[in-house]
């Protein structure tokens, strides 16, 4: 093996340029890994830990771009680098003519007066000075940055909320403001219902169920994931439900979260009650009693929430298609699976997605281990050693630093589901493919060969592998949603028609006796 690197001092690329570039690097001919980085010591750790790391690494600079391969020879070494440089002429010719380039936050707002809102992605390290820049020029903030400390993100809310700002993030990866989609989000028309989410890919499946459904989005405000913890204290869910009630275009309001602090949950329904409009609140696991004596909508899954949202917006219930469970298909799987496949493995790419699919299976099981389980008994003790059922979220941070989310590169994600598909006591393989503008141009063709390698061993073995897929995604992407799902089928894979049934499909196929 040959590993080589590039050091270009003092060039900054910010992070989603970073991510997109690595994974395009990593699919280039005769590469094993490769790592395209700023020399941070985070990632110069990751880099360590890989076994990428070099001399040249070691003595680069927080400002230097680091650029790492690992090749079988010199000559693909060469190769590689040559294919990687025009990667980069790629982009830095792909701006505009005559496009302007400013340095500082203050000096693009003072040439731009226009402007309103910042997007920011830089290292973790820099991102709250930046950050703060830009509220203290009056602009509204999606940090898509995360590893930011808590006390930063509690500043940075506090300074927004009193300059009537809305502070996005950090972690924030999706939003759609005035029908603009930002970092990761999916194509939806414009409409009447507004959502607040403390989840990226929550609210990306909640918009796209209300797309479906005939609806549409006025406004996507996410607000990062820690929003509605003790110590953040749910700030901008209450700022954005305010920004909501005061916007003309949206007439029923969605809230969408991970489980919140019960304190925090408490002031956010406090606010519902008196809120003129009509609110739906999606918080995974939530409690329906507190949500209805509020006033609110409660909403156990993410698809009963966009169908509750529609038809209060005045849809007619009799012309939707809510696509029920397929019982029949439920009772050919069952008969299928040996005694001993009694385990889910869900292999997730969103943190939601794969909260949502944990809590059907909690509803029927007792033990459920996770790298974002909130119970400390069945949290994985090794992220890398599954344990009966088991729900992983790629996109989490012990999966991510120094690495593309999974969204764009799932590598990772491919490795360990050949190894989940091997265990002859799993049963079933849920994943989800998340289409929309910064995902994966191909995500279901990247695990296709994976998914056809793994049918065939497990039928060699004798035993049915179930595999599901749900593709979250519009008509409107970029991705051909219908290829992806096509691809799913001709491959043997079951398709979810969304992140709710996908989750209870999956529990229902390894129900034993029922």
């Amino acid at each position: 093996m040959r590993i080589k690197t590039l050091i270009k001092p003092n060039t900054y690329f910010d992070s989603v340029s970073l991510m997109s570039l690595s994974t395009k690097a990593n699919q280039v001919e005769g590469v094993e890994q490769a790592i395209i980085a700023m020399g941070t010591e985070m990632n110069k750790e990751v880099m360590r830990n890989v076994g990428l790391m070099t001399s040249e690494v070691e003595e680069a600079k927080t400002s230097d771009l680091i650029i790492v391969v690992k090749t079988t020879t010199d000559e693909a070494g060469e190769n590689a680098f040559a294919n990687i440089e025009d990667l980069f002429t790629k982009k830095n010719s792909s701006k505009g003519k005559g496009e302007v380039i400013y340095s500082t936050i203050p000096s693009a707002a003072k040439n731009i007066p226009e402007s309103n809102l910042a997007v920011i992605a830089v290292n973790g390290a820099y991102a709250p000075r930046e950050a703060r820049k830009a509220l203290e020029n009056n602009l509204h903030v999606m940090l898509f940055s995360d590893n930011v400390s808590i006390e930063d993100e509690i500043e940075l809310k506090k300074l927004a909320h009193e300059k009537g700002l809305l502070m996005m993030g950090p972690d924030c990866g999706t939003a759609i403001i005035g029908n603009v989609a930002l970092c990761f989000a999916n194509a939806v028309r414009k409409g009447n219902i507004g959502i607040v989410g403390a989840s990226g890919t929550g609210s990306q499946e909640v918009s796209v169920r209300i797309h479906e459904f005939g609806g549409g989005i006025s406004q996507l405000i996410g607000i990062g994931g820690r929003d509605l913890s003790e110590e953040v204290g749910g700030i901008m869910m209450q700022d954005g439900i305010m920004a909501l009630e005061e916007d003309e275009a949206t007439k029923v309001i969605v809230l969408v979260s991970k489980p919140p602090a019960s304190t925090v949950e408490e002031k956010v329904l406090a606010q519902i009650k008196q809120c003129k409009k009509l609110v739906v609140v999606w918080f995974v696991g939530g409690d329906e009693e507190k949500v209805l004596e509020a006033g609110g909508h409660f909403a156990k899954m993410s698809k009963e929430a966009a169908l509750k949202a529609v038809l209060l917006a005045g849809a007619d219930e009799s012309k939707l298609n809510k696509r029920a469970l397929n019982i029949p298909l439920i009772e050919e799987v069952r008969t299928k699976l040996k005694p001993e496949q009694k385990y889910i493995r869900g292999l997730f790419s969103g943190g939601t997605l794969c909260d949502e699919a944990m809590h059907a299976a909690l509803d029927k099981f007792e033990k459920i281990y996770s790298n974002i389980q909130r119970d400390p008994e069945y949290r994985l003790k090794d992220i890398n050693v599954s344990q009966e059922h088991t729900f992983i979220d790629f996109g989490d941070d012990e999966f991510t630093q120094g690495k593309p989310h999974p969204m764009i590169d799932p590598s990772t994600r491919i490795a360990r589901f050949i190894k989940e598909a091997k265990d002859p006591s799993v049963g079933v393989i849920v994943m989800d493919f998340v289409l929309g503008y910064g995902a994966h141009e191909d995500p279901v063709g990247a695990m296709l060969p994976a998914i056809i390698e793994a049918k065939q061993l497990a039928e060699e073995e004798g035993r049915h592998l179930e595999i599901i897929g749900y593709v979250l995604g519009t008509e409107l992407d970029s991705q051909d949603i219908e290829d992806q799902v096509n691809k799913l089928l001709a491959a043997g894979v079951t398709h979810a028609s969304s992140s709710q049934n996908a989750g209870l499909l999956a529990r229902e196929f390894v129900v034993k006796g029922e």
